[in-house]
């Protein structure tokens, strides 16, 4: 490994996009913040366009025109051949002389652990898993919905508690105290205009997101459907965490399973707990954290690997980011530390 050794670290979701330009002595000499990537919606080369602008912002604050390897980790690469497609676009713009393409769930395990090795279940607006080994090995799932089998995240948790609360008002279902809570949090009567307003659009669709604390809240209030509903998802992320660490031959290792996404992240405790306790019976070896550093931490160690940093240069890195955690709160903003 040069010491000249640099490498971009990208981590693209479908609402924003992080990068940095680090070197292999795990030194942060810009970092830059743009959009989201989705290129399911409007095409790899228009995302790659919109990419490219928050790229070359921070290789402009870096003083760099390219760098030694790119350690992307990107949404809706799902599936390999996703990941392969993406790579060889971002091999076509030159930005390093390797690169490499990973889901972005990859990108918050390689945050939250201290070697590539253990599982990550990310439930944000939906929920995923992947697992990774130092020897390479992987473990991982489409998450592409209910198509690939998959249940929650805060989009299905909204639906899930939607569906509970009209079969309660109209009789159809069990009573529940969300067939209040949810249109209460909209300032509406009642489920009935709720989903009147949802359908006419009066509500944007995207506030349904808005109802999964509503649910945490009547979960945490007592009510057994609001509970249930909680309950479910707690095991989802279990099956998934035991799922990846079987394929890994991890069970009977002590083995780190990292928890992200902003549903996760909020520590609803019974939620968190429920994972822990089940944990605990189904894979006595895992030890469950929430991980709160920026993904693109991982994105950027996933990175050093590749180019063979030294842990101490990995630990710097960390640390840097642990110092200065307000590093990604403007959107658009380059910060850069010139070399010398």
């Amino acid at each position: 490994m040069g010491v000249t050794a640099r490498v971009l670290a990208i981590d693209a979701g479908n609402s924003k996009t992080d990068v940095a330009i680090v070197t292999a002595d795990g030194d942060v000499l810009a970092t830059a913040r743009g959009g989201g990537f989705r290129p399911p919606a409007v095409g790899v080369d228009t995302a790659m366009n919109a990419l490219a602008a928050t790229v070359n912002e921070a290789l402009t604050a870096a003083g760099l025109t390219s760098v030694t390897h790119v350690s992307a980790c990107l949404a809706n690469a799902d599936f390999p051949v996703e990941e392969e497609q993406l790579a060889a676009a971002l091999r076509d713009r030159a930005w390093g002389r390797t690169a490499t393409v990973r889901n972005d769930t990859f990108a918050i395990l390689r945050a939250g652990a201290r070697e590539p090795r253990g599982v990550a279940v990310v439930c944000g607006a939906g929920i995923n898993c992947v697992g990774m080994r130092p020897d390479g090995r992987t473990a991982r799932f489409p998450a592409l919905g209910r198509i690939s089998g998959d249940w929650g995240g805060g989009w299905g948790l909204s639906e899930e508690a939607l569906w509970h609360a009209s079969r309660a008002e109209d009789g159809r279902g069990a009573a529940t105290a969300l067939s209040r809570t949810l249109p209460a949090h909209f300032g509406l009567p009642t489920m009935y205009a709720l989903v009147e307003a949802l359908h006419l659009e009066h509500l944007p669709a995207l506030r349904r997101h808005e109802l999964t604390p509503v649910l945490f809240a009547t979960a945490a209030d007592g009510d057994p459907v609001a509970r249930a509903i909680v309950e479910r998802q707690a095991e989802e992320v279990v099956s998934m965490a035991v799922v990846a660490l079987t394929r890994l031959d991890l069970l009977a290792e002590e083995t780190p399973v990292l928890l992200g996404g902003g549903v996760l992240a909020a520590r609803h405790p019974q939620l968190n707990d429920h994972i822990a306790h089940s944990l605990t019976i189904r894979a006595p070896k895992a030890v469950p954290r929430v991980v709160t550093s920026p993904p693109v931490l991982g994105a950027a160690l996933l990175g050093l690997d590749e180019v063979g940093a030294t842990e101490e240069a990995q630990g710097k890195l960390r640390t840097h980011y642990v110092r200065n955690p307000a590093q990604l709160d403007a959107p658009r903003r380059s910060r850069s530390r010139r070399r010398t």
